[in-house]
This record gives C-alpha cells, structure tokens and sequence, in this order.
C-alpha cells in the first residue's frame, strides 16, 4: 500500500510543485494561475510568466495557496484552497455570482478549484485525499465554509483537462451539498464547516 503525504506548498516544496503540475493535463502551461487572473491577464501572460508568479505567491504569501499530494515521496498532486476572495476569477464569474447568497468579498469562505494528478497516479483516489486535506487546511485556518465547481461526470463527458475542476461524486462523498448548477454539467457546491 501507498504511503499517501499531503503537505502545504512552501518555498522549499516549489520544485515539488512543479513535478505535480507538470504530470500530464494543463498544469504546465497554466501554472495554477487561471483563477487567481482575468482572462485578459491570463492571454497577456507566458507559461514561463505564469511560473513566475505562482512562485512569488508561493514566496509572499502568508497561507500557502494550495496543498502538495506525496505518494511513497514523489509529489503526485496538487490541490488549490484559499479564500474565495483572493482568486479573482471566481469573482468575475457571472454563474458563481449570480448563484450564492454569501458577499464574494467573505474572506470566511474558501474555494477549491483545482486539482491537479500525475497520470501514473490517476484512478487511485487521489483527489479524495487531496480535498480531505484542503478541507481540513481551510478549516485549521478559520474558514467558516468551503465552496467548489466540479463537473458532473455522471450527465456528460468531459475532457481529462477540465477535470481540474473537481468531480462532483467527489465532493458529494465528502459531505458537501449541491447550491445551484448553472448549466447541466456544472455545479456549485458547499460545505459548512461552522458546525
């Protein structure tokens, strides 16, 4: 059996970081940096710029911005949590706006949106582990409640790429509750850790 470590990214993790971004899937070139800029920003930027900044966030800020997956010691997975408030493309998103009943400013609610799994490591429960633990890094750090925006792979097919979501089985298992679905594929989750 696996021995699974799930660690915060820090400064000295960024290599680790790396090998868990670049796995397969999107995460190379998007650096985890979709949410945290507009579209515009995001078109303007290289993969090389987008490291960049993923590095300084990882540098700078005060909570680590995501959650580093180890399997038998080699980083396999990623998982983005924070306040919803800092990723300003959550913010700017008209169906996620139009969709909750809590200020998008609440630094009390925190967000998962993306997930990122090696393929030598896919199909293996991973992204269980990993929203586990970046529920129970959000709680740690005072969040009052968790919200996603995994696709619903039970009513369509969808593109392992935009799999970075989440899945909604997923997040179901874990005990979060379906909020709204913008469109048939897509949902909007919580999780009420104030309990």
């Amino acid at each position: 059996m696996a021995e699974i470590v799930l660690s915060p990214v820090t400064a000295d993790r960024f290599d680790d970081a790396e090998h868990a971004l670049t796995g397969g899937g999107d995460g190379q070139a998007c650096q985890c940096q979709w949410w945290m800029l507009t579209r515009a920003q995001f078109q303007r930027t290289t993969q090389d710029e987008r490291r960049e900044m993923l590095r300084t966030e990882i540098e700078q800020g005060a909570t680590p911005p995501a959650l580093i997956a180890y399997v038998d010691g080699e980083a396999a997975g990623w998982v983005r949590i924070g306040p919803r408030a800092s990723q300003i493309r959550v913010l700017r998103t008209r169906a996620i706006a139009a969709n909750t009943d809590v200020p998008l400013d609440d630094e009390d609610v925190w967000a998962v949106t993306c997930f990122v799994v090696r393929r030598e490591h896919r199909g293996k429960g991973l992204n269980a582990e990993l929203l586990s633990a970046a529920v129970d890094f959000a709680r740690s750090h005072g969040a009052r409640s968790v919200e996603a925006y995994p696709l619903d792979t039970r009513v369509a097919t969808h593109p392992t790429n935009d799999l970075y979501h989440g899945i909604l089985s997923v997040f179901e298992r874990a005990g979060f509750r379906e909020v709204a679905r913008p469109r048939y594929d897509r949902t909007i989750v919580s999780l009420d850790l104030s309990t």
